[in-house]
């Protein structure tokens, strides 16, 4: 058998596990590109003379990027491997980070940040990667998802104290232009070990031809194109509502007197036990399927937002922060699961890039939208506010969404959703 192609056997074999390891190093390295707009943002402010809103915008745009490249990266793959994809992110990631550093004003930063980082770069280690991973596992595939989108996080706990370490000791430039180099020199080598094309797709229990599953024409009983619009819609919603600390955290602490590094800490806090909440939720999602878990996520975030009205000091700050990413941290991959339970494999980057991109512009909406919202108000408590609203928008359609999928099942005599994830 050529080295370069997979077989049924090879699915949740050790190759698979140890490709995984390897998507989930190249989610942490490239993920760097999205957090460490929130650590230097008070730089940027300072530096380019700009309002809080517009020193927004560079994550914003990075954002906005990171979602549309998702569906071209999943493109990409899908038709020439996860190879590809993620040798343009390594040299957009090392080509944006140089170019930032080297920025002489805001709007050229921004474009750095958008284009090469966002749309180039960071976007070619996420959607390509989850779906790539989701091909190789059947019946762990939920915590095969989780482990690997916990690279996303595991980002975020390690690059923001680190990045502001090296801010506070060398300047924001000097650490933008290291990252670039640090980037390039690790993805490329790491890269090769995907090189594997994945293997043919079993069918699995319960999602047979015409059953109401995975590759059926009418999804939860519905087009698909409407299946996935909603999804899209409630991506968009619990995201602007998750951004609102994670972007701005640092800034907030910084206001209330704490200053920038407790800010940090708390983002690598709340990210890092994210990271253990997407490995809970992917266990989960194996018994109960996506859907479920993310509603439990979505309801469990909008607790923790209403925390942060409620809680002020720095030791209540920090137990928050914690309780958030404990919170929140299963639900993205939760659309991953969603669409391999519902729409066909064979469409699988695409549909995950779809979906993803929804999940990060609503990060990138959110993102500005808090800013400007503190711009208007002087403060954070309308902003959390706007992240409340949001998040109930995102728990009504997922509800719905539920309803659908049981009401289509029990109407085609079809085994019952939790029996189907079960065995999927």
């Amino acid at each position: 058998m050529s080295p370069s192609i997979a077989s049924e056997k090879d699915i949740e074999s050790p190759y698979a596990w140890w490709r995984l390891a390897v998507s989930l190093v190249l989610m942490t390295i490239g993920g760097s590109g999205m957090y460490s707009v929130g650590v230097v943002l008070p730089r940027i402010q300072q530096e380019f003379g700009v309002d809080r809103g517009d020193a927004s915008l560079p994550y914003t745009l990075t954002m906005i990027g990171f979602g549309v490249g998702g569906i071209l990266m999943g493109r990409l793959a899908d038709r020439f491997g996860v190879l590809v994809p993620v040798g343009l992110g390594a040299l957009g990631l090392g080509a944006g980070f140089i170019a930032a550093g080297l920025a002489p004003n805001l709007w050229l930063f921004c474009a750095a940040q958008g284009v090469l980082i966002g749309l180039l770069g960071t976007s070619a280690t996420f959607a390509p990667l989850v779906a790539d991973t989701s091909q190789w596992f059947s019946r762990r595939r939920g915590i095969a998802l989780a482990i690997c989108m916990s690279g996303n996080y595991t980002a975020g706990a390690i690059w923001p104290p680190v990045m502001q370490h090296f801010i506070d000791s060398v300047g924001w430039r000097q650490t933008y232009i290291g990252m670039g180099v640090f980037c390039m020199l690790t993805i490329l080598p790491l890269m090769l070990v995907l090189k594997r094309r994945p293997p043919p797709q079993p069918v699995m229990p319960g999602i047979a031809a015409g059953a109401p599953g995975a590759g059926s024409n009418r999804p939860m009983g519905m087009k698909p194109g409407a299946v996935q619009a909603l999804l899209c819609v409630a991506g968009v919603s619990c995201c602007v509502a998750m951004s609102m600390p994670q972007v701005h955290i640092v800034a907030y602490c910084g206001d209330l007197g704490f200053g920038a590094a407790r800010g940090a800490e708390m983002l690598s806090l709340m990210l890092g036990l994210g990271v253990v909440s997407r490995l809970i939720s992917g266990v989960v999602s194996d018994r109960i399927g996506g859907l479920r878990t993310l509603l439990l996520g979505s309801v469990l975030q909008g607790i923790a937002l209403l925390l942060f009205l409620s809680f002020t000091g720095l030791v209540s700050l920090y137990v928050v922060a914690g309780l958030f990413g404990l919170f929140q941290g299963g639900i993205v991959p939760a659309y991953a699961l969603i669409v391999r339970e519902h729409f066909s494999p064979k469409e699988a980057g695409a549909r995950v890039g779809t979906v993803l991109m929804a999940t990060l512009f609503g990060m990138a909406l959110g993102g500005w939208m808090s800013g400007a919202v503190f711009d208007l108000t002087g403060s954070y408590r309308a902003a959390f506010l706007n992240g409340i609203a949001w998040n109930l928008l995102n728990v009504t359609i997922v509800a719905f969404l539920l309803y659908r999928v049981r009401g289509n099942r029990r109407r085609s005599g079809g085994p019952t959703y939790s029996s189907v994830a079960g065995g999927a």
